[in-house]
């Protein structure tokens, strides 16, 4: 299992990698199969899981739809869903999360698949430059509880090795999502996931000037109950997908 980060990024961000890791084999693991199931939830969780299926198709569909013989990196792939409907698109995926033991649902789930295209699991740090080099890399709340910049470090290290496109979301920073995180504290910890970090979205865009031959493309948000996450596409300098 591969668990080193890249040297340019800094402690912080090992440290909240090996705390989410802890907290998604532990405390969430059983919450977070439930969530990304068919299993009874909570009416909270039940809109989280409503706000994340439509991330997952927004996401999916700033693919292209034809993946075939093309490498993609599902940076943090949970249970595994968005890796499976990249497969079946054809896509060639590496799908790997910090957790080991979500892995290992993402892998009992995928029996029997038969899509046209296959998926490698791998436990580890989705920075690892091991996992080779990607056309398209998706990144789906797997960025949320760091800090802006290790967020941004973490997308410059992924633009290293990524030919395409770079697709993740963050917390928007707004006065009702600040509200709602407050006020989540006094949920149960089975309602509660991972500190999340927001960010503006201004100062979000500035930073990722810093990511040379990159340009930003399409932007969604998605408002679900307490789920609330924006996707962001990067695209290599002169390949600029606009808004519809």
């Amino acid at each position: 299992m591969a668990t080193h980060a890249p040297q340019r990024l800094d402690a912080p961000y090992t440290a909240r990698r090996e705390a989410l890791a802890t907290y998604f084999d532990s405390t969430a693991k059983q919450a977070w199969i439930d969530l990304t199931s068919d299993a009874k939830v909570s009416g909270i969780r039940a809109t989280v899981r409503a706000g994340r299926d439509e991330m997952r198709r927004t996401l999916v569909s700033w693919l292209p739809t034809d993946l075939r013989r093309t490498r993609v990196l599902d940076a943090g792939c949970g249970t595994g869903a968005l890796a499976l409907e990249a497969a079946c698109l054809g896509a060639d995926v590496t799908a790997v999360d910090v957790a080991g033991g979500l892995v290992e649902v993402a892998k009992s789930r995928a029996t029997g698949f038969c899509g046209h295209g296959k998926v490698r699991w791998r436990a580890g740090d989705m920075l690892d430059p091991e996992h080779g080099h990607f056309a398209h890399v998706v990144a789906m709340d797997s960025l949320i509880h760091y800090s802006p910049d290790n967020l941004v470090d973490a997308l410059e290290e992924l633009s290293t090795r990524t030919s395409g496109s770079i697709l993740f979301t963050f917390a928007p920073h707004t006065a009702l999502l600040g509200a709602m995180h407050t006020v989540g504290k006094v949920f149960p910890k089975s309602d509660r996931s991972p500190a999340i970090v927001p960010v503006a979205e201004d100062d979000l865009r500035k930073r990722l000037q810093r990511l040379e031959g990159w340009s930003i493309g399409r932007t969604q948000r998605i408002s679900s109950g307490f789920y609330k996450s924006q996707a962001l596409e990067l695209v290599r300098t002169g390949e600029l997908v606009r808004n519809p």
